[in-house]
């Protein structure tokens, strides 16, 4: 599965969130609406639907404890999981302390990528993107270069 869509949603004074209609159709059933809402890159939240979490996770946890880096980043991965489950109107409460790390507060853009949700500031989305749409080319070719998609 690879989520599509970009979603600007409001949310209410207790952060929640309604997850749109075009994202919670394209969810796994088995999934009964449980995620893991957790820190991204460049300042954003990632969301998790809960098999995409346990097949990562299982991956992390399977890195030798015994190399620093490994150690490292198994800490900063797991840094601020949460648990979020649907509740009957289809809202996830965002907790506060992953809201303040991304800079949200009354608007979210939720933004598909492969099999998660990034949750972002919506101003600090558009800057990440402008700044790097200049070099978008550049790195398409870096990517994308070497792979033959007639395969």
């Amino acid at each position: 599965m690879a989520f599509l869509g970009e979603h600007l949603c409001s949310l209410d004074n207790k952060g929640r969130l309604k997850l749109p209609v075009g994202l919670k159709s394209q969810l796994a059933p088995e999934n009964n609406g449980r995620f893991v809402l957790n820190r991204g890159f460049e300042k954003c939240l990632t969301l998790y639907p809960w098999d995409e979490w346990q097949r990562i996770s299982a991956k992390v946890n399977k890195l030798n404890t015994f190399v620093k880096k490994n150690r490292d980043f198994a800490r900063f991965f797991f840094r601020g999981a949460t648990e979020l489950v649907l509740d009957s109107t289809d809202r996830l409460n965002l907790p506060k302390h992953l809201m303040d790390l991304a800079g949200i507060k009354n608007e979210a853009l939720l933004t598909a990528r492969a099999n998660i949700i990034e949750i972002w500031e919506p101003k600090a989305y558009e800057a990440v993107v402008n700044e790097d749409s200049d070099q978008y080319s550049d790195l398409a070719g870096e990517v994308m270069g070497d792979i033959n998609f007639d395969e």
